[in-house]
This record gives structure tokens, sequence and C-alpha cells, in this order.
């Protein structure tokens, strides 16, 4: 569907990790942060919903069991990760359509889904993708529709940045504030875009940071 040649940074940060991110991002807390997520997206009925940078697909399995009547896309570039979600979906028995390749590059037709979400992606992406990234979304999104993101929060997240920064770089990471992310949805054309939440993983040792922005009604 598009060049999945390029290089990207698996879902698990290295390939012989991944049978471990599932167990790791459910102790880290990745239940409670999914949940948050989805409550505040409001995912209506006949919606069409997109997952970038989905991974192994845990996010994408709940938003369709929750909501069994919309139609539910997951989005990576890694192929371990999707072969693992495929399955959890199948062993499920829940149907969604996973894709492989690049949040900067879209596959998909423009305003042709009502909400995107992105889940621990955003940080994964070099500095040049992210406004590339931001601007293939707001494409994608019909009139009216939202982008709702959770992440790590960036330097000046304090007191628990640190172990953020342990477990991710600080070059990932710099990115990741509140003004910056902020500034580069606006960039990209969305509207509303706000710092709707501030929540914790790991007991508290965690901080992350939830956004959503919308596409103006009446505009494609």
């Amino acid at each position: 569907m598009t060049n999945v040649q390029r290089s990207y940074l698996p879902a698990a940060g290295r390939d012989w990790m991944l049978p471990l991110y599932d167990p790791l991002v459910k102790l880290l807390g990745g239940d409670k942060t999914r949940k948050a997520l989805l409550e505040q997206a409001a995912v209506r009925p006949g919606d069409r919903v997109l997952d970038i940078g989905c991974g192994t697909g845990t996010l994408a399995a709940v938003i369709k069991r929750l909501h069994p009547g919309i139609e539910v896309v997951g989005l990576d570039p890694d192929p371990r990760a999707l072969a693992r979600a495929r399955r959890k979906a199948q062993q499920a028995e829940i149907g969604v359509q996973f894709d492989q390749g690049f949040s900067d590059n879209l596959p998909y037709a423009a305003a042709s889904f009502d909400r995107v979400f992105s889940s621990f992606m955003f940080h994964h992406l070099p500095e040049g993708e992210r406004g590339n990234t931001l601007r293939e979304i707001r494409r994608v999104l019909k009139p009216g529709a939202s982008l709702h993101m959770v992440d790590f929060a960036g330097p000046g997240s304090r007191p628990h940045g640190s172990l953020a920064r342990m477990l991710h770089s600080s070059e990932r990471l710099k990115g990741n504030s509140e003004d910056r992310i902020l500034t580069m949805l606006k960039q990209a054309g969305f509207s509303h875009a706000a710092q709707v939440m501030r929540g914790t993983m790991l007991f508290g040792r965690l901080n992350v940071n939830y956004f959503q922005a919308s596409v103006p009604s009446g505009q494609a």
C-alpha cells in the first residue's frame, strides 16, 4: 500500500522484545490509559475509526469490542507487530482491518474517517515526520471529525519525567512538550486543539498527556 522498505522503530523498540510488548504495556498501566482515551473520544455508531501506529492491535481490538457496529482500521509499519494484531483479532473473533504503512503517507482517501487515534506512537516519529503525520491525519478526517492522542510527557514534566527518559531517549521525547504538540496541531490545520487531560502510568511514576483536535465543520 506504501513504501514499507523505509526504516521504522519497532513497536517494542527492538524486534526481539516484541513478545514482551503487551505484558509490559499492561504492567505500565496501558489498559487504564486506553480506557481514558476512548472515553474522551466519544465514538458514535456508524463511525469509521483509524488507529495509527497500532502495534499489536490492542487498542483497535478494544474499540471494536466496545463498538462492534463500527469499522476499525489499524495501521503500522511493523509486519511482525501486525501479524500479532491479526492473530489477536482472529482469536477474539472480531473484524479489524490491519494495514502496513507509515503515518506520514496514509494510504486512505481524504475525508474518510470520523476518529483517528494515536496511542504512544507520536514520540516514535523522527522530528521531520511529525508535522507530515499530523497533516496526513487532518487530510483523512471528515469535516467535524477528530484526532485523539495520548503520549508520554516531554521534558519539563515533573516530578517523574526522568523515568520516561529512561524508557525512551531524550531526543525522541524533547518534541513532546504540550506547547510543541499544540503548535504542530494548529499548523497542520486542526481547530480546537487542546490538551484535554493529564495522567500517569506505572503507579504515578510516568506522566502522560492526552490531546484532542478537530477538523472544522464544513471543511474537507
